[in-house]
């Protein structure tokens, strides 16, 4: 894929993902759906999956994007089931599917049938994650889905290796093989902490949040390529330096909470447009590259039906045994609605990690060809029947979820603690040679923002005074803009002078925003 071609496929992956948003449609299915239709019209370029790209140079940043932005304090009380899910699924379904494939794919040895089984093992739970938070899923099923993708791709990229060195005739033990992925967990966790640790000193030292962004963008090529040289995982030590970073963030300063948010969320955009494209488009290469019959097809079918299955067959012993045996469990985790089950179960959508792994394999493995058709079987299935099936799953259980008003009250309560303090502190730091119109208005704001809270939860019919401020307050920001914008127009000040007021204008109106 040369420079010309990869900037089409970028161009016309936001143009997917923007048609997506403004249609209220899931962007991830849309771009798979458009990259499958394009890759069939005549004179196209090949848009060939570059593995190392993928496994380099994309999947490093999503995961540090999605760590900086989870719990640390969630997942850590989840540890146990996001264990089960990242860890003990991922192995079973490696085990399972790769049985599976073996009985059901002709002269298909059980050591490139692991492989398989290792390839399509680990989910994508971006498609999953936004459809689940646009309708509401409750936040532990949401902790679970986002702590499972974080980790999973470290368990299947570990199998794969594994899978892979038997399946070229460098078999290693049963013992060999448990110490190579113990040892690739330990180091990558240890690694990944000491990467966050170093990022958090030099992003305090700095202290400046252009350059802290611009450093931070080189933090998970950097702990990726670092693990993986040393043989630990590369997936793990991002994973591990974002919750550390992500977990510490409100130590460093707000430059540079503003510049990491504005950054990464842009760089998730593009990223995730494009891997999502990339998957569709493959469909032409992976046709041509395989001996295309009705018996492979029907072998390829049921790989996807038992990579489907299997994340049923683990999710109700996995979920129900550990409280039924342990009553500490229960008295802690409650008994899970059965409905929460089903959609962890149904949102196992598999993404670009299968298929880059997939082109990957080594050469010397004879089945790679079949392997890479059926992996992107069961990817473009997966996507395309869980994940436009996935909302109507959610609303038809229905999930009652009371923490939206829960958190506004909690919010309530600690922003009417928070302001007093505020104000507690400025009456400790006022002097004689302070205006007194200055403490009056510092106080107007502080009482501003903790009635804004209270007002919010109370969902009045008419507009409230917090309400009412902003609207007022938006109306004045966009007046302001028109004259200085006239001003520069006519002469009268720079656009230096512009850009610097419109910067204070903007980030005024963006904290209204929020409020």
């Amino acid at each position: 894929m040369h420079g010309p071609e990869l900037l089409m496929l970028l161009l016309g992956a936001l143009l997917v993902t923007a048609l997506a948003n403004r249609l209220n449609w899931s962007a991830p299915l849309l771009l798979v759906a458009v990259g499958l239709g394009v890759s069939f019209i005549p004179g196209l370029p090949a848009f060939d999956l570059d593995p190392h790209l993928i496994l380099v140079l994309v999947l490093p940043p999503l995961l540090y994007s999605a760590a900086l932005d989870s719990s640390y304090l969630n997942i850590r009380a989840n540890l146990r089931p996001i264990g089960f899910l990242a860890v003990g699924l991922v192995l079973f379904t490696t085990v399972t599917v790769g049985w599976v494939a073996h009985l059901v794919i002709p002269d298909m040895p059980l050591a490139a049938a692991l492989v398989l089984g290792a390839v399509v093992a680990p989910p994508d739970a971006v498609a999953a994650i936004t459809i689940g938070r646009r309708l509401g899923l409750p936040r532990r099923a949401m902790t679970l889905l986002t702590g499972e993708s974080l980790i999973n791709d470290a368990t299947a990229l570990t199998a794969y290796k594994v899978a892979v060195a038997a399946a070229v005739g460098t078999a290693m033990g049963w013992g060999e093989g448990v110490f190579v992925f113990l040892a690739a967990t330990v180091g990558g966790i240890a690694l990944g902490l000491v990467f966050g640790f170093l990022v958090q000193r030099v992003r305090r030292m700095c202290g400046e949040g252009l350059l802290d962004s611009a450093f931070a963008l080189l933090v998970p090529f950097g702990a990726y390529l670092f693990a993986e040289s040393v043989e630990a995982s590369g997936v793990l030590a991002v994973v591990v330096a974002g919750l550390y970073v992500g977990h510490n963030a409100p130590s460093t300063g707000y430059s540079t909470r503003l510049q990491d948010a504005a950054v990464w969320r842009s760089v998730d955009a593009l990223l995730e447009a494009f891997v999502f494209a990339i998957i569709g488009l493959q469909v032409r290469k992976v046709l041509s590259d395989v001996d295309l019959n009705w018996q492979l097809v029907q072998a390829a079918l049921l790989v996807l039906l038992a990579t489907i299955v299997v994340r049923f067959v683990w999710m109700y012993p996995a979920t129900y045994l550990p409280i039924w045996l342990s009553k500490r469990v229960r008295e802690r985790e409650g008994m899970p609605h059965v409905g929460k089950v089903n959609v962890i179960a149904w949102a196992g959508m598999r993404g670009v990690v299968s298929l880059a792994a997939a082109a990957a394999i080594d050469s010397r493995v004879e089945e790679r060809n079949v392997i890479l058709f059926c992996t992107f079987v069961v990817v473009v299935g997966t996507l395309l029947i869980q994940g436009t099936t996935l909302p109507w799953v959610i609303r038809k259980i229905g999930f009652e979820n009371n923490e939206e008003r829960g958190d506004a009250l909690a919010e309530a309560q600690v922003q009417h603690r928070a302001a007093q303090a505020s104000v507690d502190r400025l009456d400790e730091l006022v002097g004689e040679d302070v205006p007194p119109q200055i403490v009056d208005r510092l106080r107007i704001i502080a009482e501003h923002r903790g009635n804004a809270a209270w007002e919010r939860l109370g969902r009045q019919e008419s507009e409230s005074p917090a309400a009412a401020y902003r609207r007022l307050r938006r109306t004045m920001l966009a007046t302001e803009r028109e004259v200085f914008v006239q001003a520069r127009d006519a002469g009268e000040i720079d656009d230096e002078v512009l850009f610097r007021v419109l910067r204070e204008l903007d980030l005024e109106e963006a904290a209204l925003a929020r409020e």
